[in-house]
């Protein structure tokens, strides 16, 4: 599974592990129903994984994903987004079909 994450996301999640989460802890990638789309990203940190669970390693960063997740998420690229008025991940993910309007939700092919 290829999972891409931009060096300015790994600097980020670097800093987050140690300041909220202690550096140890990996970081989820997934989805779940919600918004008007269809569905939304989830990126938190975690101990330790799920039997159900692809473990992989990009930029020195262990990440989760389900095995029901990878055909919608195989070839995304986490990224960071900062702006003037916020600032967050931000996902380009080949297998995501439309976004809704305000942003927060995805549907897929």
């Amino acid at each position: 599974m290829n999972i891409t994450i931009s060096p300015i996301a790994v600097t980020n999640i670097r800093r987050l592990q140690q300041e909220y989460e202690g550096i140890n802890k990996a970081l989820r990638f997934g989805i779940t129903k919600a918004g008007c789309s269809g569905y939304k990203y989830v990126l938190e940190f975690e101990d330790s994984p799920e039997d159900s669970d692809v473990i992989i390693e990009s930029d020195g960063i262990t990440i989760y994903i389900d095995k029901t997740h990878e055909d919608r998420l195989k070839g995304s690229v986490i990224g960071w987004k900062e702006t003037l008025f916020l600032s967050g991940f931000q996902i380009d993910n080949p297998q995501a079909q439309q976004a809704c309007g305000c942003g927060e939700s995805i549907n897929f092919k």
